[in-house]
């Protein structure tokens, strides 16, 4: 009905333009103005209609939506200020009270983690505890005196003494499980613990675990380290992955207590005791070495004739100073003078004439295989 009309209309107006052609130049522009109009509402007119059915379809969105936006007004309302500081209930909001207002917060103590003190393992196991007595069936604080495992434990015979000399042509291979890396930012494998070969050694308290393939090294180390007059104690043999854990939480907690936030707590313990899973004590490749005059797990244990001997003749049984001074950032772990892993004499060899880390050799690629 409404487009007959429009079309009447425009009859007309053509016909009246066409008695003079003055009258087209004004008609004209009328009728376009009037068609496009026309067309626009007419669109408008469908858009509107279609609003209605749109919200009636999609009314549970929409009520979320408001939902949403209501309680997000409502609740983060109470961040701000004025809402704390108001002066009158007048206002919408509860009043401090004077007593309130005079209260003056306690001015922290920042706490200096390279200032604070750390504790090495028995330390914190042996505070309160009543559940961690022993580990593997031998007691967490016993150093095992090298002297009498060897007369429990006798070297191979057929061990050849090395030379201390590696060819220049020699190149490691990085699948060698003698050479695994594992730190902060190298884990063991998955799996890989269960697959050590783990091999008993007796002592005068039971029996200490490590890998079986480094037995005759560590041995004859010790056994020549006694031939030279120099006394040496084990501790801190092969752990697994329980005890690791149990340990690092236990010195997380200690440092929390001292007043140190988690991620605080957490860095400090991470530079005395390995991340579980990123302990090299889980290879069984690992060991702690101390003396029976100095039984300390501190820096004083290089200025003794076990620390000096250990330094200079370990790497001809395969072993290395594993976080030497001044390579912490290297290692992640402070200096450990009595802290050796086993890596091969080869290995062992290059490290200590080169005055690298594991990490270190790692990274040069002139001393392994081509892939």
């Amino acid at each position: 009905m409404k487009t007959l009309q429009e079309k009447r209309l425009y009859k007309k107006l053509l016909k009246w333009g066409k008695k003079n052609k003055f009258r087209v130049f004004c008609i004209l522009p009328v009728v376009a103005a009037g068609m496009f109009f026309s067309r626009v509402m007419e669109r408008f007119g469908r858009f509107f209609s279609c609003v209605p059915a749109y919200f009636k379809g999609n009314g549970k969105r929409f009520s979320m939506l408001v939902m949403s936006i209501l309680l997000f007004v409502v609740y983060s309302s109470f961040s701000f200020p004025i809402f704390i500081t108001g002066d009158g209930a007048d206002e919408g909001w509860m009043p401090i009270s004077d007593e309130a207002r005079d209260i003056v917060l306690a001015e922290e103590t920042p706490i200096d983690l390279d200032d604070l003190e750390l504790l090495e393992d028995e330390d914190v196991l042996l505070e309160d505890e009543t559940d961690y007595d022993t580990v593997h069936g031998m007691e967490i604080e016993a150093r095992y005196s090298a002297s009498e495992i060897l007369e429990l434990n006798q070297p191979s015979t057929s061990y050849e003494k090395s030379s201390g000399e590696v060819p220049a042509d020699y190149r490691f291979d990085r699948e060698d499980w003698k050479l695994l890396l594992v730190n902060k930012q190298h884990s063991i494998p998955q799996g890989y613990e269960e697959q050590v070969p783990l091999g008993k050694i007796m002592t005068m308290k039971g029996i200490m675990h490590c890998d079986e393939r480094i037995i005759d090294e560590l041995l004859n180390m010790f056994q020549e380290a006694k031939d030279d007059g120099v006394t040496l104690l084990i501790c801190s043999p092969y752990r697994d992955l329980e005890y690791q854990q149990r340990l690092f939480n236990r010195k997380i907690t200690y440092y929390m207590k001292k007043g140190l936030s988690y991620m605080e707590a957490y860095q400090v313990s991470s530079r005395t005791v390995t991340v579980p899973n990123a302990s090299e004590y889980q290879l069984g490749l690992a060991l702690d070495i101390v003396t029976d005059t100095y039984t300390s797990l501190n820096e004083g244990f290089e200025n003794t004739d076990a620390g000096r001997w250990l330094a200079e003749n370990s790497y001809r049984f395969g072993f290395i100073l594993r976080y030497p001074r001044d390579k912490e950032d290297i290692t992640g772990i402070r200096y450990e003078p009595w802290h050796f892993r086993y890596v091969g004499v080869e290995a062992a060899t290059v490290i200590t004439e080169k005055g690298l880390t594991l990490e270190e050799l790692w990274e040069m690629e002139e001393f392994w295989e081509e892939p």
